[in-house]
């Protein structure tokens, strides 16, 4: 088959959980023989090539600062791709099979959808990793920007499609945006290795891994971990990663005085974070925000339960079972906070064996390669509502 991926970012130019799936899907996909075509914005040097093995990698705009300086995203960049990949399926639209777009950031779906106005018969599947209510639109962007936002997905919802969804929070949510099909939930996408390393030794530490943004709440850990040492003086933090909070980050824990009790390294390569969460006694992932929640999955191979919060916009709570695998704080207040990590330590190696064993049961159905088969089933019509059928 010939298929046309759309997505603003490529892996690693842009590292995250989309960015891991489409290049994951891209090379899965040329790897069965398929003739593949990546559509993006430049993220590399002129002159040089994305390594992307088998795959037609086409920048339809511009190099261009994706993220505002408090880490969101910028507007202008999405109407620009939008417009490259409106002007590629105009052109070329008609000798593809399928497109597979990122619902997000909209306006390369809405592309899709008028290029198949215009004579583009090809499949449309989109996949969405996250439907923000109105609530939060209006709360990222501002009352009126945020009431635009909506309003654009909100009709993206409503193209006909074959959708994807991460997490039954954003199924149901895409359904009461009137998706006109049934959206299918796709197992996984962990692409780690599926037998778990030996056992290290564990300390007292509590680690997070991810991006600093505000939506991530780094900036709940330290205080969290002031009050848990109170019962466990030993215990020490490590806040992995980087981005516009971090600064604030590295400022609260010096106000603190935990310079000596909480590292905060920046970015460091995943060799690192493996081996750190792998002698912790837990992750803590105090996001308000998560699509998914793949740093959930990564620990628990390793053995290492997890905290994440009770929050409305917040899906790797579905990952957490609690005390299986880790455990769900009602908040992300500090005594709620300290609360969580208290429960783990004392739970000790006994939840640290149960997430193993969790893991074991489950890593196989959260594998990338259970949903890429779905993906592939789905451009052939086998998966879920057929595709003639949902197409507009």
């Amino acid at each position: 088959m010939r298929i046309c991926l759309i997505y603003d970012c490529l892996f690693p130019y842009t590292v995250g959980g989309a960015e891991r799936w489409y290049r994951n899907l891209a090379e899965r996909l040329a790897a069965d023989g398929h003739e593949v075509t990546f559509l993006t914005l430049r993220q590399w040097d002129r002159g040089t090539r994305p390594d992307l093995t088998g795959v037609e990698v086409r920048a339809v705009g511009p190099r261009f600062q994706l993220y505002t300086s408090s880490g969101r995203r910028r507007i202008l960049p999405p109407l620009f791709f939008g417009l490259g990949v409106l002007g590629h399926l105009l052109r070329h639209g008609r000798r593809y099979d399928v497109v597979h777009t990122a619902s997000f950031p909209y306006f390369s779906l809405l592309a899709a959808a008028c290029a198949r106005r215009f004579g583009s018969r090809s499949r449309l599947v989109v996949d969405w990793h996250e439907v923000w209510t109105r609530e939060y639109w209006r709360e990222y962007l501002g009352r009126w920007a945020g009431e635009l936002g909506w309003r654009v997905q909100l009709r993206c919802a409503q193209i006909p499609q074959q959708a994807f969804c991460f997490s039954r929070l954003h199924a149901r949510r895409l359904r009461e945006e009137g998706l006109r099909s049934e959206a299918t939930i796709l197992p996984g996408e962990y692409a780690g290795p599926l037998e778990p390393p030996p056992a290290r030794p564990r300390e007292p530490i509590v680690v997070f891994a991810g991006r600093h943004i505000r939506e991530k709440r780094a900036d709940a850990i330290a205080p969290a971990v002031a009050l848990a040492r109170r019962e466990i003086p030993e215990l020490r933090a490590a806040i992995l990663g980087d981005g516009p909070e971090r600064p604030a980050i590295l400022r609260q824990v010096a106000e603190l005085g935990l310079q000596d009790v909480v590292d905060v390294p920046g970015f460091v390569p995943a060799e690192e974070v493996d081996a750190t969460l792998a002698r912790a006694t837990c992750m803590l992932l105090p996001s308000r925000r998560e699509g998914y929640g793949m740093v959930v999955i990564e620990a628990a191979r390793l053995g290492t339960p997890s905290i994440v919060v009770e929050a409305a916009d917040n899906a790797a709570v579905e990952l957490v079972e609690e005390g299986v695998n880790g455990v769900i704080a009602e908040s992300a207040a500090p005594e709620a906070l300290a609360a969580a990590i208290l429960r783990a330590q004392r739970a000790g190696s006994a939840l640290q064996r149960s997430t193993s064993a969790w893991f074991a049961r489950n890593a196989e159905r959260l594998s990338l390669s259970r949903s890429l088969e779905v993906v592939v089933d789905s451009y052939r019509g086998r998966s879920g509502r057929p595709l003639d059928r949902c197409a507009g």
